[in-house]
């Protein structure tokens, strides 16, 4: 395993006292100087106002724009704050000015919120939705999407990371076919962001969407919009305000030139200056070192994992990620998530509901998902071995 300062990482998260944590793709523990800079922050509303600290606060709320940036290789001006990752994504693929015939192209493993957006638009637009296939790896199929493309499609829209399972599409490759084409591209890297690099630049997307509380370990109640400069003017937000829009006369209004007009008046401000904080943190630690332990720790889980009797990993792709999902004969992963609690070790599960295509297609109902951050210990992953066998 790669050099990594866990005893700071694990002094600096509190909870790690209290619990082992592998529930990181489902909400991580906030690292304290996280925790403490938004109870500061709450502190100060209760006490001054909370109008009077965004006032006070301005530096810290625009922070959030450029930590963000510098995170994705984007400019502060494509990012908006999101109260979550689903509405950002939402606010992005309601915006797309769809027409009867169009075609959205999308992955196996997509999440099953987005699947239902789809099904929407495609009863009010007239758009068809179509799937591509999985390679033999169980990633995205390249060559099969760029086979799929014609001049009818609109959107190329998948998920980084799905919610149900290790694997990692490849977005650069999914990037080349879709800047080749002139498509849309629309990432949903809710479970990405913050355990592995994401460069918008590289992988090309014009959209992506994320959350803060999971790898980022910033604030439950906050995520992020990046819509890429030269697609913000095309895209009508699916509501505007105050905020993301002036009215100039009766009957005339005029909306903002940058991200933000996917923003709205309000929102959760002390949760987007923590968020900003959370990022800031995040990249003191460095992204890529970030990833390097994560992989290791989820590849030494897996592999911990496959050796008991009984357990089958079902995480899929060339490129595995920290999210690691298995299920046990004769248990279910509900009386697994129950049994680990037991014993102090936070895991989750995930059902077929969430990634139904892909969960239909390998015959699998429900798995345990247990997701490594860089301040678990293979200690850690010992004892939820030990609970197993």
């Amino acid at each position: 395993m790669s050099e990594f300062d866990i005893a700071r990482a694990r002094a600096e998260t509190r909870g790690c006292a209290r619990v082992a944590h592998l529930n990181n793709a489902g909400s991580s523990l906030t690292p304290a100087p996280v925790a403490d800079y938004l109870r500061t922050y709450l502190d100060e509303e209760e006490m001054l106002g909370g109008y009077e600290v965004a006032a006070r606060r301005d530096g810290d709320l625009e922070n959030f724009y450029t930590a963000t940036a510098r995170l994705l290789n984007a400019s502060s001006d494509e990012i908006a704050f999101i109260e979550n990752a689903t509405r950002a994504w939402d606010m992005a693929f309601y915006a797309i000015p769809f027409e009867p015939g169009d075609r959205i192209l999308t992955a196996m493993a997509e999440y099953s919120s987005n699947m239902i957006a789809y099904i929407q638009r495609a009863k009010a637009t007239g758009v068809t939705i179509e799937i591509v296939p999985n390679d033999a790896s169980g990633q995205l199929d390249v060559a099969a999407l760029e086979a799929m493309i014609d001049d009818r499609v609109k959107l190329i829209a998948i998920t980084h990371v799905p919610t149900g399972g290790g694997l990692v599409n490849p977005a650069e490759e999914i990037g080349r076919v879709a800047r080749k084409h002139d498509i849309l591209y629309l990432l949903d890297a809710c479970q990405s962001v913050g355990q592995m690099p994401v460069d918008v630049e590289a992988i090309g997307c014009d959209m992506l969407s994320a959350t803060g509380r999971k790898y980022l370990r910033g604030p439950r109640g906050t995520g992020f919009l990046y819509v890429r400069r030269n697609r913000i003017e095309m895209l009508e937000p699916p509501f505007l305000d105050l905020f993301s829009a002036e009215l100039v006369a009766t009957d005339r209004y005029v909306v903002r030139s940058d991200a933000r007009k996917f923003e709205n008046w309000e929102r959760y401000f002390a949760g987007q200056a923590a968020l900003g904080h959370a990022i800031d943190y995040a990249l003191d630690w460095d992204i890529d070192a970030i990833w390097d332990r994560v992989k290791d720790l989820g590849e030494i889980l897996r592999a911990s994992l496959a050796a008991l009797p009984g357990v089958e990993v079902t995480d899929e792709g060339k490129v595995r990620c920290g999210i690691v999902t298995f299920r046990k004969q004769d248990e279910t992963a509900t009386s697994i998530k129950a049994r680990l609690a037991e014993h102090g070790i936070n895991v989750s599960t995930s059902s077929a509901s969430g990634t139904l295509p892909s969960f239909q297609a390998r015959g699998i109902d429900e798995v345990v998902r247990a997701s490594v951050h860089y301040y678990n210990t293979e200690d850690e992953i010992a004892a939820l071995v030990e609970v197993l066998r």
